[in-house]
């Protein structure tokens, strides 16, 4: 009891915080100024009420000045008003500066990664290797009815300077940290994460690796709900990845010898790859969860109908394609396929 009255003597009554020094003055003035309007103007004009002085005290200090009531006497014109005008327009020049500060404080507190964020069932991404990397996935992501534009995004990274003013207009929130460290997970919300995604600092070094396995470490132990999607560039380190716990690990580099020599074998792979991939247009390939026990003729046949087609499918993490013999697709399996659009639950 003695530390509190000590701490408000201290802290409070000889150093008053911004706030309250504030609203203290801002009283005072108002008092003064609807009290002396009343006194001084009371015997030139019977009907005024305590509401009216407070009324031509607001009016004056912010320089609306309607008119409505004024002072005719000499002490409420210099003992009044002329105080009201001169301290109450300096007194809300000077809130008015305060609350532009907060707010500017704010943002650049934002942009620079120095702000928590409590979101839920949001995306958090990993390292910022480019922008114009970080604006395709999020370009992707929106055009999916699955993501949309409304889930909110937060970028960790312990170099990037300030949030590009490209992902600013997007509405994306950043923090800058150690992405290892239990803090800077705290401050994007990993606890409450629905996806992450950990992109490779530099995708040319292999080492970038090491700290990708770190990070999903430090996901896996705050929230394994969360949804994990990372990068690697040395297959080598596919299986320690998923010994972390990621769900899926897409190896750039293995990915890319595919590409190269397909397109060297059959030109004009890759036109056909990008189109199955973007979601901007064309067609796309699709997981459809299958929520019941049925024959895979049928399903096809359904998806036909729909003007989709199906490829095979994925169960249990192993996936068949091109299937010709007579299969029961079990509950909890997915069906692949391509189409226009997403396709509901079967």
């Amino acid at each position: 009891m003695i530390y509190v009255i000590h701490y408000f003597f201290r802290h409070v009554l000889r150093n008053p915080p911004v706030p309250m020094r504030i609203f203290i003055m801002l009283g005072a003035i108002l008092l003064y100024g609807t009290t002396g309007f009343v006194y001084f103007e009371l015997s030139e004009n019977p009907e005024l009420s305590w509401s009216d002085g407070l009324w031509y005290t607001v009016v004056t200090m912010t320089t609306v000045g309607y008119g409505d009531f004024f002072p005719k006497t000499a002490g409420g014109r210099f003992l009044v008003g002329w105080p009201v005008m001169v301290i109450g327009i300096g007194l809300l020049g000077y809130t008015l500066s305060v609350i532009a500060a907060i707010l500017i404080t704010s943002k650049n507190k934002e942009i620079k990664g120095m702000s928590s964020f409590d979101h839920k069932n949001h995306l958090v991404v990993f390292n910022f290797p480019s922008l114009a990397k970080v604006e395709r996935i999020l370009d992707e992501l929106s055009l999916d009815p699955a993501f949309g534009r409304s889930i909110p995004v937060v970028i960790v990274d312990e170099f990037l300077e300030e949030l590009p003013q490209e992902l600013q207009k997007r509405g994306v929130h950043y923090v800058r940290g150690n992405p290892v460290r239990d803090e800077t997970l705290s401050r994007a919300g990993i606890d409450h994460a629905r996806h992450a995604v950990i992109l490779c600092r530099n995708p040319r070094d292999p080492a970038s690796d090491n700290l990708n396995v770190a990070i999903a470490l430090a996901i896996e132990g705050s929230n394994r709900k969360t949804n994990t999607v990372v990068e690697c560039v040395d297959p080598a380190s596919e299986e320690l990845l998923r010994k972390a716990g990621c769900d899926r690990i897409i190896c750039t580099s293995r990915f890319d010898a595919h590409f190269l020599s397909q397109e060297l074998l059959n030109p004009g792979v890759q036109d056909v790859i990008d189109d199955l991939l973007s979601a901007r247009d064309g067609q796309q390939i699709y997981f459809i969860e299958v929520s019941r026990e049925a024959a895979f003729e049928d399903l096809a046949k359904i998806c036909r109908e729909k003007r989709h087609l199906v490829l095979g499918i994925s169960s249990s993490g192993a996936v068949r394609l091109n299937i010709s013999e007579p299969t029961v697709v079990k509950k909890g399996d997915s069906l692949i396929t391509i189409g226009s659009s997403r396709l509901p639950k079967f």
